[in-house]
């Protein structure tokens, strides 16, 4: 399974989106400036994250893109799966009742290959990406 640059530049605006800890919003042409991003593409990103609860947008010339919820509750995984769906490694994990389940022999393989995907990307959330960076790049003072 590959993220696809929809998941990579997500979880990219984000993090720098949760780097500014501020408690106002934060603008497109800022988040495009800072991180590589087109407007454009970023904008096209931020519709399913806002459909999903993770950030909200005020528009306007004081507008921008602010966290609905904090970076500790929303885990990688949820921002993957608002950007690229399915994190199932095959279709047939995602269908509730697959008619070949029980004479597939590959079908546990799957079902284990994504059970350990989900459980992974649920685990990490934003706030431990921010520490992880931060962690990484904290000025060193020398005397």
């Amino acid at each position: 399974m590959r993220i696809s640059t929809k998941g990579r530049y997500s979880l990219i605006a984000l993090l720098y989106l949760a780097l500014l800890d501020r408690e106002s919003s934060t603008s497109m042409r800022e988040l495009a400036g800072a991180t590589g991003i087109s407007e454009g593409y970023l904008e096209q990103l931020f519709i399913p994250l806002r459909k999903s609860g993770i950030i909200q947008g005020v528009r306007g010339p004081q507008g921008g893109y602010f966290f609905e919820k904090a970076p500790k509750t929303i885990a990688v995984g949820d921002i993957l799966r608002s950007v690229e769906g399915s994190l199932s490694p095959t279709e047939c994990v995602d269908r509730q009742n697959c008619p070949a389940e029980s004479s597939c022999p590959s079908y546990r393989t799957w079902l284990a290959l994504h059970t350990s995907i989900a459980d992974c990307v649920d685990s990490i959330t934003l706030q431990d990406l921010v520490d992880d960076y931060l962690a990484d790049h904290e000025p060193e003072y020398a005397i």
